[in-house]
């Protein structure tokens, strides 16, 4: 009987490992269609690649606990979220900064963009610091209520201190999901309109 337990628990095992390893494919990147933020599971509600003339950027995927298909529906989603990108070029730091304020200040209203300035300052500082993100390079921002969003620079802190203002998170979302996004296609992505290729 023991014996049975045994093989039936590994049998589960197996299962649940596989099913955590699942992943899509974007731009050579390969994206798990879970993650765990805030002691949550967050399921891969969308993902896209970032160009700029002919050349990929970034590819970068967005983890909600339930999928959503309009910007309306992400950004007044409760609980934890998740922004992914992955570097499929070198950026400048300094110009990658920019980019994202300029997104930011194109997108979102001027009450929301002035409650987010800390954070702007912060993400800016840190791109700043790195001098170059490279090919391979990647970094996330995750929102946690009460808790605020955390940078992680390469799977690992990034060295700056919680973002507090919630304000800060959906102006950034707002670069790519927001009426002008920094890439249409991107967009469409991210918001889950895109076909994406499964892989384990």
């Amino acid at each position: 009987m023991r014996r049975f337990l045994q093989l039936v628990l590994m049998a589960l095992l197996a299962v649940s490992l596989g099913a955590s390893a699942e992943t899509v494919e974007v731009g050579k990147v390969k994206f798990p269609t879970q993650v765990d933020v805030g002691g949550q599971r967050l399921v891969l509600s969308g993902a896209g690649i970032r160009t700029k003339a002919i050349f990929k950027v970034y590819a970068a995927a967005l983890y909600l606990k339930t999928p959503a298909t309009t910007t309306e529906a992400v950004l007044s989603q409760a609980g934890p979220k998740r922004i992914d990108i992955h570097m499929l070029r070198e950026v400048d730091g300094n110009e990658l900064g920019k980019l994202f304020t300029k997104g930011m200040e194109a997108n979102a209203p001027r009450d929301e963009l002035a409650r987010s300035v800390n954070g702007i300052l912060k993400l800016s500082e840190l791109f700043a610091a790195r001098k170059a993100l490279v090919e391979g390079d990647f970094f996330s921002v995750d929102y946690v209520p009460g808790v605020g969003s955390t940078v992680l620079l390469n799977g690992k802190p990034s060295g700056i201190d919680p973002i507090k203002e919630p304000e800060f998170f959906t102006a950034l979302m707002r670069i790519w999901l927001g009426d002008k996004p920094a890439d249409d296609d991107l967009k469409e992505g991210l918001l889950g309109l895109k076909k994406l290729r499964r892989s384990n």
